[in-house]
């Protein structure tokens, strides 16, 4: 899925159903600063994780699903997910979570660099929905995504060929 995440050390194999409890772990990892502050026990935090990513799993099959979901790897190991739709005029980004630990080493731009070279080569633009304080969206800014539509909790963000990338920050 790209040169730049090749020579980033990543990889990507098809997720399967022996994956459900990484992908359940890795949810829990994207909301663990969300529930930091909730006074309720270990045991009760990840009950409710463990509610919300059978809601998150059972929404994407019934409403992508024709999406690739694909298991990203660095050195043989899952360390993220990466789910993508590609429709007839647009390639829609289901979900893309990394570990925590795995943030901020440029594999995430290196796996959506991949992405946008995909689509651009297509004539496609590129769609994801981001939560408004998700501190992915300055690096969605610095690849040339813009903010289309507001949702709410989240803002649909388009990438369209021929954007111009800011490499800076």
């Amino acid at each position: 899925m790209g040169e730049a995440a090749a020579a980033a050390g990543l990889g990507f194999r098809a997720a399967a159903d022996d994956d459900l409890l990484f992908l359940r772990d890795l949810y829990g990892s994207t909301r663990a600063a969300e529930l930091a502050p909730v006074p309720w026990s270990e045991a009760e935090k990840a009950a409710f994780i463990a509610m919300q990513f059978s809601a998150q799993h059972a929404h994407y099959m019934r409403h992508y699903p024709a999406a690739q979901r694909l298991i990203i790897l660095h050195g043989g190991e899952p360390i993220g997910r990466l789910y993508v739709d590609r429709w007839e005029r647009e390639h829609r980004i289901v979900d893309i979570a990394l570990l925590p630990e795995h943030c901020r080493k440029g594999f995430g731009s290196a796996v959506l660099g991949g992405l946008l070279a995909e689509a651009a080569a297509a004539d496609k633009c590129v769609t994801i929905h981001v939560e408004k304080h998700n501190p992915a969206m300055r690096l969605y800014g610095r690849l040339g995504f813009v903010s289309v539509e507001d949702k709410g909790v989240y803002d649909l963000m388009r990438w369209s060929p021929g954007t111009q990338v800011n490499t800076a920050s």
